[in-house]
């Protein structure tokens, strides 16, 4: 195939170099692909950090939440998120299985605790949702508490939203195939091993169990106060870039910040 101007600069560019040998061996069409990946997640970074600055100005709190499949890349788009905020003014926020002492207490307060205060932005890793998927299918609840919390979320959520919170909520989705690839790199991965856990063993053997509880909660749990953002998330570079447009376009526009004010940060 043929390349442009600008392919050609793009390739001679510090980006264009690392991102020719991204897989160990010199691929132009590969290297263009991964280039323009980063080129356009730079510029979406830029303007998370201005979005991120007017939060800050404005002492405004946000909510976003990441639900999807075992592998389906939730933490390295949070990360891409965060990768040049300010960590003074976010967190990541990322609960195991609740203990025996913490069920008996009001189930959605183990996450209260972690929310917002003014001026900064929260980023679940799975969030309440647990209770609508993973518990039912591995029978970590019973059937009257799982219908419970489906009862209890949509108002649970409208008061959040009520409360001056913008909240948004994503679901990456993958395809069988891919989740299985993904689950066997990990596993032999030694950086990444540790993300490969125990319910990981049965994503795929309850792959239709998930899909019926998945569906489900994105139909029932759908609201306007509250809506689902799904991601096509087998192509990771893809999914990332949307997920970061999706967060610029849900909050109130930015003026240009100037960064005189060291208060800020």
């Amino acid at each position: 195939m043929g390349y442009s101007k600008e392919d050609i600069s793009l390739l001679n560019s510090a980006r264009g170099l690392r991102s020719l040998l991204y897989k160990g061996k010199v691929d132009i069409d590969d290297g263009l692909r991964f280039a323009r990946y980063y080129q356009e997640l730079e510029k979406l970074q830029k303007e998370l950090v201005q979005m991120q600055t007017h939060l800050i100005q404005e002492n405004k709190r946000v909510i976003i939440l990441f639900e999807g499949r075992d592998a389906a890349g939730k933490g390295g788009a949070i990360q891409r998120f965060v990768q040049f905020l300010n960590p003074r003014h976010y967190r990541i926020i990322a609960l195991g299985k609740p203990e025996d002492e913490i069920n008996q207490e009001w189930y959605f307060q183990r996450y209260i605790e972690h929310f917002p205060a003014p001026g900064e932005m929260v980023f679940f890793d799975r969030s309440w949702y647990n209770r609508a998927v993973i518990e039912p299918v591995n029978k970590f609840c019973s059937k009257a508490v799982y219908e419970r919390f489906m009862q209890s979320v949509n108002p649970f959520e409208k008061m959040i939203t009520d409360d001056g919170i913008i909240f948004i909520k994503f679901y990456f989705s993958i395809s069988k195939e891919v989740q299985a690839k993904r689950l066997d790199d990990l596993k032999s991965d030694p950086l990444r091993f540790w993300k490969h856990g125990k319910l990981d063993h049965y994503a795929q053997s309850l792959w239709e169990e998930y899909t019926k509880y998945k569906s489900k909660m994105l139909e029932e749990t759908d609201t306007e106060h509250a809506p689902w953002k799904v991601i096509d998330a087998d192509n990771k570079h893809h999914a990332r870039l949307e997920a970061i447009r999706h967060v610029l376009a849900r909050i109130p526009k930015r003026q240009e910040i100037t960064f005189e004010d060291e208060d800020i940060f």
